[in-house]
C-alpha cells in the first residue's frame, strides 16, 4: 500500500450482522488512509467495538439489508454525509447481488448485476463454466418430481442436493438410494418457485481456490485442502473437520486448477475482486470445480492465510477493493486448522483430551478458540472452536492436526 494516498470519495460497507469476521473486514477498511467509511447495518452501531465505531465517518440502520431498496436508500443517504461514495463492499455472499444493483443504479464501479449473479446462482455458475469447456460437475435445477427423476435417471446415484444460492454446504446433501430420491421428493419436493440444485456427486479430494483478480487478470492465488469434504463431515457427526494450506502450491499435483481457476473466474466476469472456489482433484488427477463465490472467504479462511503468507488478508482485501491495489505475498509457512466439534447433541458439558494434544503440538499452536462450557452447538462442519498451527514444514503440520483432531472431543449434554 502506497504511503501516501490520496483522498477517495466515501466508501460504504455493508454488514448485516457485526460477527467477529466481519468486523475485522470492517475494521481493515475503517483504517484505511484518505477514506471516508459509511456503515449499513441491520445491528445498533452501538453494538460494534468502540475502536472500530471511533473510526466510522456515518451510520445507516436499516431493516434487511439484503434488500436492494433499502440499500440503495442507506447508500444515497450515507452519500449526502459523506461528500459523495465511490465504492460499495461488503464481505457476505448473500449481499454481493444487491450490491451489484445498487452499484449499478448509482453509477457505481465495481462488480455488475449480471456478474454477481453468475456466481450466486450456482446453476448459472455452472452453465457457464460448461459454455467455456471449462469443469464441473453434471447438474440440473429441477423445479418439479419429474425432472429430478429424470436427472437421476441420467447420471446415476448418488447425487448432491442443494440449494441453487446456498453457501458452506447448508441445506446440502447426499441422496444414494432410489428409495432415498422418493422420500425427498416426498418430504421436501422441489418447486418453481422453490427449486433444487441436484448434481452429480464427484470422488475426489476437496480444496478450495481463492484467487485475487485485479484488472481481469488473475495475479495471485492460496490452495488449501480439505480433510475431508465438507458434505462428508456434515452426513457424520462424529468426524472433526480440518482444513490444511500446504507451503508448496507450485507443483504438478496442483497444476489443473492453477489453469482451470483463473479460467473460470474470468468466464464468469470478473475484473478486479477476491474469489474463494472450491474444487475437487479426482484420483485420476482431474479436476472439476464445484462452486465459486466473489467474496472473501469463510471458516476462518482468511485468517489461515494470513498467517500462510505473514501477511494481512483483511487490510490486503480492503486496499483491492477500495484503492485497487494488491501486492501479492510469498506462501512461507504451512498452516492447519482444526476444527472442533462436539459430539451428542445440547450444549457443551465437557472438552477432553486437551492436555494429550498440547504435549503433542507444543510450540506449533498461533491462535486458538476452545469451545466454552454451556456454548450450543453450531451443528454444521466448523463445529464450536478451533486451533490453528504453523511450521515451515507440511509434513509436521499435518502430524499436528491429526494429533488434535484424534485427541480432542468436545461433549455435548
Amino acid at each position: 500500500m502506497p504511503a501516501t494516498v490520496p483522498r477517495v470519495a466515501g466508501v460504504v460497507f455493508v454488514a448485516p450482522y457485526f460477527l467477529p469476521t466481519t468486523n475485522r473486514f470492517m475494521a481493515a477498511v475503517a483504517e484505511l488512509p484518505g477514506v471516508g467509511v459509511g456503515l449499513v447495518s441491520h445491528d445498533p452501531v452501538d453494538k460494534l467495538p468502540p475502536e472500530i465505531r471511533s473510526r466510522l465517518a456515518a451510520h445507516y440502520q436499516v431493516g434487511n439489508a439484503l434488500e436492494t431498496g433499502q440499500l440503495l436508500q442507506a447508500v444515497q443517504a450515507l452519500g449526502s454525509q459523506l461528500g459523495g461514495v465511490s465504492t460499495i463492499l461488503g464481505p457476505l455472499e448473500e449481499l454481493q447481488v444487491p450490491l451489484a444493483e445498487v452499484r449499478e443504479i448509482l453509477g457505481i464501479e465495481g462488480v455488475d448485476p449480471n456478474t454477481a449473479a453468475n456466481f450466486r446462482d450456482k446453476n448459472r455458475m455452472k452453465r457457464v463454466l460448461r459454455e467455456h469447456d471449462l469443469p464441473c460437475a453434471r447438474h440440473r435445477l429441477v423445479g418439479d418430481a419429474r425432472t429430478a427423476r429424470q436427472f437421476v435417471s441420467e447420471i446415476g446415484l448418488p447425487v448432491v442436493a442443494k440449494p441453487p444460492a446456498g453457501s458452506g454446504s447448508r441445506n446440502t446433501f447426499r441422496l444414494n438410494t432410489p428409495q432415498q430420491v422418493e422420500d425427498w421428493l416426498h418430504w421436501s419436493p422441489p418447486s418453481p418457485d422453490e427449486p433444487t440444485l441436484l448434481e452429480e456427486f464427484i470422488v475426489g479430494d476437496e480444496h478450495a481456490f481463492d484467487c485475487v483478480f485485479l484488472d481481469g487478470e488473475a495475479i495471485w492465488w492460496s490452495i488449501t485442502r480439505y480433510h475431508p469434504t465438507p458434505l462428508e463431515v456434515m452426513e457424520n457427526p462424529w468426524i472433526q473437520w480440518a482444513a490444511i494450506l500446504p507451503r508448496d502450491i507450485g507443483g504438478p499435483e496442483y497444476a489443473g486448477i492453477r489453469e482451470a481457476g483463473p479460467a473460470a473466474i474470468a468466464a464468469l466476469g470478473l475484473k478486479t475482486g477476491l474469489v474463494h472456489l472450491e474444487w475437487f482433484r479426482r484420483a485420476d488427477s482431474s479436476v472439476a470445480i464445484s462452486e465459486a463465490a466473489v467474496r472473501p472467504p469463510g471458516a476462518q479462511f482468511s485468517t489461515l492465510i494470513s498467517y500462510a503468507h505473514d501477511f494481512d488478508l483483511y487490510k490486503a482485501w480492503a486496499g483491492l477493493m477500495v484503492y485497487g491495489k494488491f501486492s501479492p505475498p510469498q506462501r512461507v509457512f504451512a498452516v492447519g486448522a482444526a476444527y472442533l466439534r462436539g459430539q451428542g447433541t445440547g450444549r457443551v458439558k465437557a472438552i477432553h483430551g486437551l492436555e494429550r494434544a498440547q504435549s503433542e503440538v507444543a510450540g506449533l499452536v498461533i491462535e486458538v478458540k476452545l469451545p466454552q462450557e454451556g456454548q450450543a452447538g453450531s451443528g454444521h462442519y466448523e463445529g464450536e472452536g478451533y486451533v490453528i498451527v504453523r511450521h515451515p514444514q507440511t509434513a509436521v503440520v499435518e502430524r499436528a492436526i491429526a494429533a488434535i483432531i484424534s485427541n480432542v472431543e468436545v461433549e455435548l449434554g
